[in-house]
């Protein structure tokens, strides 16, 4: 029954994207569409459901634009020498314009700069670089995004109880230290979003996160995580995820154990979690808009190109969705972002 209703949900959201798409399907009259540009695509990995919607939105571009758009990624959120490797050959391809979600804020610095030498553009989607070069970035706000999954998990335990929060990092590159002396080899996004969960959380007295955990890009390893965190803490009341990988092994675990005790907010909007969401497993999720980024994201590369002044930010938004809002119509087309 519960895939019955989850499908049905997708093709009623189906025929609700075919009446919104066709804001994508203008182009503005000052971007020509008469030559062919070769942008380059590079974000944190090559499979789930996140990243094949930034893929989406950036095809759906790259075809009104008239764009030749080449995608890759690693296997892995924390393969940072792959990525770096891939913003290299993408310099030696000479790419017009390089848009990248880069793994690590300090990680990706140095080949982003090496890229500006080259003249090559380079814009930011979903995770900025430490890089001044970079013309524009186009993604959420992660403290934001923070603050509204501390805000709900904290009105559902109503103010008090253990939380527990498995963040996402990656450590597999030595990079030297920014100008304030500290080290940052992860995300720069999932940063923001910790932060902006622990800020909020202080405000409260009698809410205390007792362990934040890191995984990479495995399922698995959250899973592992998620019941190592249960078994240290058995008063957990609470369990906030801050991206797509952590809350699917999170949620497994959580429904496997029919822990109802367990209160969630996960994060993203892939299939299982909405399936998580009717089920009860999840209470809420703070979902981005990854379509959007990878439209806008391509058709500010083509306004560079075409000498057109770009905004130096663009905040697509985060949304908290739970099972009274999930079938809004505003809310359908950021859930399932088909196009014709």
């Amino acid at each position: 029954m519960r895939n019955i209703r989850f499908w049905l949900t997708l093709l009623l959201c189906g025929v609700l994207w075919i009446s919104v798409s066709s804001c994508f399907n203008s182009s503005p009259a000052y971007i020509s569409t008469n030559k062919t540009r070769n942008i380059h695509l590079i974000v944190k990995m090559n499979k789930g459901d996140y990243w094949n919607t930034v893929k989406l939105g950036a095809d759906a571009a790259a075809k009104e634009f008239n764009v030749k758009l080449t995608f890759k990624a690693p296997d892995s959120e924390s393969d940072i020498d792959e990525q770096v490797g891939m913003v290299e050959d993408s310099i030696k391809e000479k790419a017009d314009v390089i848009i990248l979600a880069a793994s690590s804020y300090m990680g990706l610095a140095q080949v982003v700069d090496q890229a500006a030498y080259y003249k090559i553009p380079v814009i930011s989607v979903d995770a900025e670089v430490g890089s001044a070069r970079v013309q524009a970035y186009v993604g959420s706000n992660g403290y934001e995004a923070g603050q509204k999954s501390a805000e709900r998990l904290i009105q559902l335990l109503q103010g008090y109880g253990e939380i527990g929060i498995i963040n996402f990092t990656n450590s597999s590159l030595n990079v030297a230290p920014d100008s304030s002396g500290s080290i940052d080899y992860g995300a720069r996004d999932a940063d923001e979003r910790e932060k902006g969960f622990l800020n909020y959380a202080a405000r409260y007295p009698n809410v205390k996160v007792v362990q934040i955990a890191y995984t990479s890009s495995s399922t698995v390893e959250a899973e592992a995580l998620t019941r190592e965190m249960l078994k240290k803490h058995p008063n957990l009341r609470g369990i906030a995820t801050l991206n797509e990988i952590a809350s699917q092994g999170a949620a497994k675990v959580i429904q496997s154990l029919s822990l109802d005790n367990i209160k969630m907010v996960a994060f993203d909007s892939s299939p299982s979690m909405m399936e998580s969401l009717q089920d009860g497993t999840v209470q809420a999720t703070v979902i981005q808009n990854p379509f959007s980024n990878g439209y806008l994201a391509v058709k500010y590369a083509v306004e560079a190109l075409e000498g057109v002044a770009i905004p130096e930010r663009v905040d697509t938004g985060t949304k908290l969705i739970d099972l009274e809002n999930m079938l809004w119509p505003e809310n359908q087309k950021l859930l399932f972002p088909f196009v014709r």
